[in-house]
């Protein structure tokens, strides 16, 4: 079956376009309407005027950063962009995994393909065809400022695009060139102006920021699936969760997810009962308010990300069609720093939460009767049986982990580069952190999902559960066996843990 294609043509892409590229769900196609060649080519033209004319460019008649009032002869012009992407070789740390590499790659086509970058079209289509063939660039993690944008890592795509450098392609590390010269890919000779453009953006950061979107929407309801389930596991009050209660402090996001815990809990539990306390501890009664903090949020995380996406971010500006080159700071990546910082607070609370939900469930003094540490054992075993003692002890490591990393990036702006670049957004730094604490609460999710699961069926009774309820026990059970004899459960984790990073079980609509 044909995949779905997602067009790259200067209109406006989605979050949702950059995770299905990079999850290869969904091909990218770039336009090849006449009207889009030539409004792309208009810029390199006029590029090529001026150099013509003798003018003066930023970066392509002169050096780059504080070295912008030395002056390239024109003879020399040609040499400047491999020059940049070769000095810029320095990157450190673990290389971006095949997914993050593939929307670093989208953002970057879809940036340039606004046509005020100054680049052909040829260009965009030499990105257009390694991603056809799944041909990745081999990009270290570390070694952004997020202010010239994303430069040392994006010199990696830069030049791989020449040729040079390594890959991933089919499972295995190769040299670019071997691999271009199985596929018949001619290596591309970056004219003037191409390798700022390339280099000089927030692609990498905005492709994590994108990915780190669709993360925490899931982990958001996921979190919420979990509460439901801990508050029939602790025979949890109902009335937290009433919907006159949300109306006198109307926060959309908490609204949603006060109302999605209703749907999820049994009819049993909404009615009065004399075994519930009057109010549950925090945990559960406040859980509407912190995972609608980040439910609220997402929308304006979107909001900055989108923009981004969407956005000519290099420097200067090709205003072709007025004849203008324009020198600015589109490079700078302070909204997408802003919106990672905020994200990773709101997602760490979801760990915290999950982390308090289930310190709860292992602790007889607080569970309400059922086993110490959910074991499962029979009576004749139970002195032997841990249950999910171990389990509950990494979450609190993985939560400690992730809430040590809430410690906004963006703040510890560093002067660099002569002081030229002497205030810098950190919007990588704060992008990978962010996708780290997703990482570590995801860990703790599923750890808290089989936990809950555990937890519903020693209390019993799970025939009168509601349908969203029985269909994530269901789910959950297809994977993770009942837990009454002690095993190690790291494979199993794993497996809950790509389960839910491929986001293969259904929550809410």
């Amino acid at each position: 079956m044909t995949k779905q294609t997602v067009m790259v043509d200067g209109n406006r892409l989605t979050i949702e376009d950059i995770y299905h590229i990079a999850n290869q769900t969904k091909t990218l196609q770039l336009s090849d309407a006449d009207a889009f060649k030539q409004r792309i080519n208009k810029g390199a033209l006029f590029v090529n005027t001026l150099l013509r004319e003798e003018g003066f460019i930023y970066g392509v008649t002169t050096g780059y950063g504080d070295s912008c009032t030395v002056s390239i002869p024109l003879e020399h012009v040609a040499d400047l962009s491999r020059h940049l992407y070769t000095f810029h070789g320095c990157g450190l740390g673990a290389h971006f995994d095949e997914e993050q590499t593939r929307a670093i790659m989208a953002v970057r086509i879809n940036s340039l393909a606004q046509g005020f970058s100054g680049v052909r079209y040829q260009l965009l289509q030499q990105i257009s065809q390694l991603l056809e063939h799944d041909i990745l660039p081999l990009i270290p993690q570390e070694g952004s400022v997020g202010a010239s944008g994303d430069l040392t890592p994006l010199s990696y795509l830069a030049a791989v695009l020449a040729g040079e450098r390594d890959v991933r392609y089919q499972e295995q590390t190769q040299s670019a060139e071997s691999v271009f010269n199985v596929l018949n890919i001619l290596p591309l000779t970056l004219n003037p102006k191409e390798g700022l453009a390339i280099m000089n953006g927030t692609a990498v950061m905005t492709a994590l920021a994108c990915l780190a979107h669709q993360r925490a929407a899931y982990l958001s309801q996921l979190s919420t699936r979990i509460t439901s389930l801990v508050s029939v596991a602790l025979l949890g009050n109902a009335s937290h969760f009433d919907e006159q209660l949300f109306t006198v402090k109307p926060h959309a996001g908490q609204i949603t997810v006060a109302r999605r815990i209703r749907e999820d809990l049994p009819v049993a539990c909404q009615a009065p009962r004399n075994d519930c306390r009057l109010q549950d501890r925090y945990s559960l009664r406040c859980a509407p308010h912190v995972i609608g903090v980040l439910e609220d949020a997402l929308p304006w995380f979107r909001q900055f990300i989108e923009n981004e996406l969407n956005s000519a971010n290099d420097n200067p500006i090709i205003d072709a069609e007025n004849e203008r080159v324009l020198h600015g700071g589109h490079f700078y990546g302070g909204h997408i720093a802003f919106a990672m910082d905020s994200m990773k607070t709101a997602v760490a609370n979801l760990a915290d939460l999950m982390d308090r939900q289930l310190a709860q469930l292992v602790d007889p003094k607080f569970n309400n009767g059922l086993p110490a540490n959910l074991s499962g054992a029979k009576a004749e075993q139970a002195m032997l049986n841990h249950g999910f003692k171990a389990v509950q002890i990494a979450v609190s490591a993985w939560t400690a982990e992730a809430l040590k990393l809430t410690m906004p990036a963006s703040v510890f702006s560093r002067s660099t580069e002569c002081h030229n670049q002497d205030k810098v957004s950190m919007g990588t730094i704060a992008a990978r952190d962010c996708i780290r604490v997703l990482e570590l609460t995801e860990q703790v999710a599923v750890a808290s999902l089989m936990a809950a699961v555990q937890a519903v069926e020693l209390r019993g009774d799970t025939h009168l559960l509601s349908a969203n309820l029985t269909m994530t026990m269901q789910q959950v059970r297809e994977h993770v066996p009942f837990l009454e004899s002690d095993r190690a459960l790291e494979q199993v984790l794993r497996l809950c843990l790509q389960l839910v990073r491929g986001q293969h079980w259904s929550l809410y609509e």
